[in-house]
């Protein structure tokens, strides 16, 4: 008997509604897998955005500022160390349980952690949902670069560490903490607690950094050298922090007050403690205030050579065998404080293994972003800032 024929198959048009709404149906399901894709992959870029938004602007405002930004608190705190406790403030994110931590060392500035862009990059980043410490680096606030800073940034991170439970933090040098911060990652005590280090204007040859404040010519890894603008006031910090190979003993008290009065922009302090000093100690100062700084290059120069094992010290450069930590490297191409040549050579003397990104760029000057930066700039500067946050989190 032969098989019974196949019917054909009729469509009616509530089989073809059906088909539609299985098909927009399937659709809607793959864009918004593919939405929920996106924001995850950018969630971090948006947040960078939000930080980069309110360091430059801690009053901007906007939804989606507002939707990716927490509320913070502060909480003044005391850190243990050897020397006896070292003041600095928490910035933690409200509404998250468990936090990761980023401690942020500021550069030279007398106000150290108090210092307002500091407050406003600190605030910024625990709105970001990171707990943000600020440890205050005397010897940095009084315009010195020395080893003890490196435990104390050490010891900071150990404490977040514990604080926070156990959780390895992000640790962001800024200027000349930026080297030193990677001279504490290099210490055994201290790397374990590290999960990455951000390096934000930073030096690795701290002789070769003084040489270009005192020139205006910065050195780079193959050997050439090229002019670049160096702010005149570099050259003062470092006869401060010098100030015996300048000026004679009688005269190193005053000449310490009146320095630092200028430097820390009080110039009419100053004003009255030069009259006391030596007519040739009046000579340096005069010419350190009016910026003439070819009048005091040669003696910077020759105290640099003189210190330059010392300085050695206190630089990564030649010591960073045994670093373990991933580093991120940003740098603005105008710095003139410290020269981007220096991230050029960080980039060079961190194990390969560990640069994770170096970014040098035009969207930042010293240690603040800048306003004027194109578009491309700005967008890189943000990404940059997106995977520092991916690897704190």
């Amino acid at each position: 008997m032969s098989a019974p024929a196949a019917q054909p198959q009729v469509r009616t048009a509530s089989t073809d509604r059906n088909s539609r709404r299985k098909t927009r149906l399937s659709v809607f399901v793959v864009v918004i897998v593919l939405l929920a894709v996106a924001v995850a992959y950018f969630r971090y870029d948006f947040r960078a955005y939000s930080v980069l938004l309110h360091f430059a602007n801690p009053n901007a405002d906007g939804p989606l500022l507002r939707l990716e930004t927490y509320a913070v608190t502060t909480e003044e705190v005391a850190i243990p160390t050897a020397d006896g406790p070292l003041r600095a403030r928490l910035y933690m994110p409200t509404g998250i349980a468990n936090p990761n931590g980023m401690v942020a060392v500021h550069g030279i500035h007398h106000l150290g952690m108090d210092e307002p862009r500091l407050m406003s990059f600190a605030k910024a980043l625990a709105g970001s949902g990171l707990a943000v410490l600020t440890p205050q680096i005397d010897s940095l606030a009084d315009y010195h670069v020395d080893k003890d800073s490196i435990s104390e940034i050490g010891e900071s991170t150990v404490w977040l560490d514990q604080r926070l439970g156990n959780h390895t933090v992000t640790v962001t040098g800024i200027s000349f903490a930026g080297g030193l911060s990677l001279m504490a990652a290099i210490d055994p005590h201290y790397a374990p607690h590290m999960k990455a280090l951000v390096l934000m204007g930073a030096y690795d040859d701290l002789a070769r950094t003084s040489r270009f404040l005192a020139t205006g010519i910065q050195e780079l890894p193959d050997g050439t050298k090229e002019p670049h603008p160096a702010h005149d006031y570099g050259a003062a910090v470092f006869v401060y922090a010098h100030l015996n190979q300048f000026f004679p003993a009688g005269d190193l008290a005053v000449a310490h007050d009146a320095l630092r009065a200028w430097l820390w922009e009080h110039p009419e302090d100053a004003k009255p403690l030069i009259a006391k000093l030596s007519p040739a100690s009046q000579g340096i100062m005069d010419a350190l205030l009016a910026r003439r700084i070819d009048e005091v290059r040669p003696a910077i120069l020759n105290a640099i050579h003189t210190d330059e094992v010392e300085l050695a010290k206190i630089s990564p450069h030649g010591h960073m065998d045994g670093l373990r930590v991933p580093v991120y490297i940003l740098h603005g191409s105008a710095d003139n404080i410290i020269p981007p040549a220096e991230s050029l050579w960080l980039a060079k003397d961190i194990p390969q293994a560990d640069v994770r990104e170096i970014l040098i760029t035009g969207a930042f000057s010293h240690v603040d972003p800048e306003k004027d930066a194109s578009l491309k700039e700005e967008l890189r500067l943000v990404k940059f800032v997106g995977d520092v946050l991916r690897a704190a989190n």
